[in-house]
């Protein structure tokens, strides 16, 4: 059974939407990080007392999923309905291939670890 991994870059105020989202579509656990980022829109312009100043990096959550393969496009679907506004900046989703997992309680590994 092959493993895959998604990391998902949304806007962080459709967290919760994504999360639910997900454990509809049955994903039961993922890793959640905060980080900043920027794609194409290379940032904004903001005005700061009375100065102006380029924001490059704007703030953004990362998530990580391991899941089987045959669970990617679900989990991808979910996260897409979930985390679009139409705008842009609504994020990227990448799918890895993982060589292996390991629960490191148990031992067990592959399928079985997640």
């Amino acid at each position: 059974m092959a493993l895959k991994k998604i990391e998902a870059i949304i806007k962080p105020f459709k967290l919760e939407e994504v999360k639910e989202a997900l454990h509809e579509a049955g994903v039961e656990g993922m890793t959640v990080t905060e980080v900043k980022g920027f794609g194409r829109q290379k940032g904004h312009t903001e005005i700061y007392r009375g100065s102006e100043y380029t924001v490059d990096f704007l703030p953004k959550v990362k998530l990580e999923i391991v899941l089987d393969s045959s669970s990617v496009e679900k989990a991808s679907a979910a996260i897409i309905k979930a985390a679009k506004t139409g705008k842009i900046g609504d994020g990227k989703i990448f799918v890895l291939p993982v060589d292996e997992a390991i629960r490191i309680r148990t031992e067990d590994k592959g399928a079985k670890a997640i």
